[in-house]
């Protein structure tokens, strides 16, 4: 595979295979247009159909591929077939794509698998005018959600410029593309329906580990439709799911979505994303067996442990194998921005240690850090103090929610990995574990997460949760069951009854606007800056 065009040549079987689901359809189309055509061998696959389109237009930005798929137009006895070398980036498709004759029109062809992050990084010119596609601003913008396939913007490029010629756009694409291009679609108002995904093996057929499928949508004709028809494979005629827009969001699993839909609002409490440092060899520490501390590369480190913090990793909370860490991370700031100059005189061996690895921290890409102060990390805060905390596995497809308690009187740290709501007490930590660990709140993850995404659990979608509503929603027993198994695991053994009327109690009078007025020496409204005016009930 050529890295910079993200090359990835369709093997002949999965072209067959491609085809024949295609003509299961009961379609035809007297005109195609493959805009990425590399060697030829869609090309090839229709022109031996025994009904091959009326004209086949290729566009190939490589000449020893576009001379390969050459080779294969005299093959052609009736078709036309015309090969353009060109950078498809360069053309509009509508006018300088010159047909012989009118017809129904597909689009096929299997697009670059790259993003325009990892063009750049190549110092590659196989990129498209810079324009932000998704609108998005500031830090959001920085921390990597405007990078976005090639193969998405190549999406959005055909259904503008075809949309007069109501083509169906078929190609193969990453499952994550398909996702992006139908959030889009609705976002742009652009005229798609009878969308379809089925998915195909990628690690057989390209030797990709990436979700992957046969992503099809008709242009311009009829009502539109933001939803997407889900299949295991290109020939079973059973759906999976069907994956759609429901308000303004994009939803995995439309039917199993209505059934918990109500929870679906704004989350009244705040989700934070563990500590992002980019610099694990440096940062992040573990224990050996005679309680020295050693960082990534065996060398042990000796600072001042008013800095150090035990560590929780995505896997850890996933697997629960330990949740008493053996891991540790060095913390040299309080809060975003906070001047560590100052560690020089408060913490003379750390700031010796981190400046003897400066060369790690100069080698970190993202601009977040750029004009920052020496060691600078992100996701810190009060909140990361907080004694008690609940957190859950961004990385994981099954979503579990776990209480944490501080180790020898330290409050844990999470990983960037992860997500988590800041407690104050052990009671507040076992009581939303609880909560979210109700199979109602279970259910909704499951139908508005994507499983093929690299982070299926994001904070976006965790604020989606509205805990007002599900505290009203679960069955209580289960829930006082849950709750004491929690508080039993950080250390707490009572009577359930009791724990009950002091842990809940309190529970809903901190998050009260009362308590917000009586400010407590740890006040609930530093931890959790939004509006939580949560659960006024005041008895089960």
């Amino acid at each position: 595979m050529d890295r910079e065009f993200g090359d990835f040549q369709t093997p002949q079987l999965l072209v067959d295979a491609v085809l024949k689901c295609l003509r299961s359809s009961g379609k035809e189309w007297s005109r195609v247009i493959e805009p990425t055509c590399g060697r030829g061998n869609f090309i090839e696959g229709l022109l031996k159909q025994a009904l091959p389109p009326d004209e086949i237009q290729g566009i190939e930005i490589q000449d020893a591929h576009a001379n390969l798929a050459c080779k294969v137009t005299k093959q052609s006895v009736k078709t036309r077939v015309v090969i353009q070398r060109a950078n498809l980036f360069d053309l509009h498709l509508q006018r300088n794509i010159h047909w012989s004759g009118n017809g129904s029109l597909l689009v096929l062809g299997n697009p670059p698998w790259i993003t325009n992050a990892e063009l750049g990084s190549l110092e590659s010119t196989n990129l498209p005018a810079k324009t932000n596609v998704k609108g998005l601003q500031g830090l959001e913008a920085r921390l990597g959600k405007s990078n976005f396939d090639i193969a998405e913007y190549i999406w959005l490029k055909l259904i503008r410029e075809l949309v007069s010629e109501q083509p169906t756009i078929a190609l193969l694409c990453k499952t994550s593309v398909a996702r992006n291009v139908l959030q889009f679609a609705f976002e742009a108002s652009l005229p798609i329906r009878n969308a379809s995904i089925r998915k195909i093996d990628a690690k057989k057929w390209f030797g990709a580990a990436v979700d992957a499928c046969l992503f099809c949508v008709e242009v311009g004709s009829g009502e539109p439709y933001y939803a997407a028809t889900l299949y295991d494979d290109l020939f079973t005629d059973e759906p999976v799911s069907i994956m759609g827009m429901v308000g303004k969001q994009l939803v995995g699993d439309m039917l199993a979505y209505q059934q918990v839909a109500p929870i679906d609002g704004i989350s009244p409490v705040t989700w934070r994303q563990g500590l992002k440092h980019d610099a694990a060899s440096v940062m992040e520490l573990s224990y050996d067996t005679h309680g020295n501390l050693h960082n990534k590369s065996g060398e042990i480190v000796v600072v001042e442990p008013d800095y150090i913090y035990p560590l929780l990793k995505s896997s850890d909370l996933f697997n629960k194998v330990n949740m008493h860490p053996h891991r540790a991370i060095i913390v040299p700031q309080t809060r975003p921005g906070e001047n560590t100059l100052a560690l020089q005189q408060t913490a003379p061996r750390l700031w010796s240690y981190l400046t003897a690895h400066m060369d790690i921290f100069s080698q970190r890409k993202s601009s977040i850090y750029q004009g920052q102060p020496p060691f600078t990390i992100f996701g810190i805060g009060e909140y990361s103090f907080a004694p008690y905390k609940v957190g859950i596995s961004g990385l994981h497809k099954t979503p579990r929610f776990r209480a944490i308690g501080p180790i020898d009187g330290l409050p844990v740290m999470l990983d960037d990995t992860c997500y988590f709501i800041a407690c104050n007490s052990a009671e507040q930590a076992a009581f939303l574990t609880a909560l979210l660990n109700d199979p109602l709140c279970l259910e909704l993850i499951q139908s508005i997460a994507f499983l093929d995404a690299k982070r299926p659990i994001t904070k976006k979608l965790l604020q989606r949760i509205d805990l007002r509503v599900l505290y009203h929603k679960v069955d209580r027993h289960a829930h006082l069951l849950r709750f004491k198994s929690e508080l039993e695991r950080l250390g707490f053994e009572r009577d359930l009854q009791e724990r009950e009327a002091d842990s809940i109690e309190r529970f809903l009078d901190e998050y009260s606007p009362e308590s917000r007025r009586r400010k407590p020496p740890y006040t609930m409204d530093a931890l959790f800056p939004d509006s939580m005016d949560i659960l006024h009930s005041t008895a089960l």
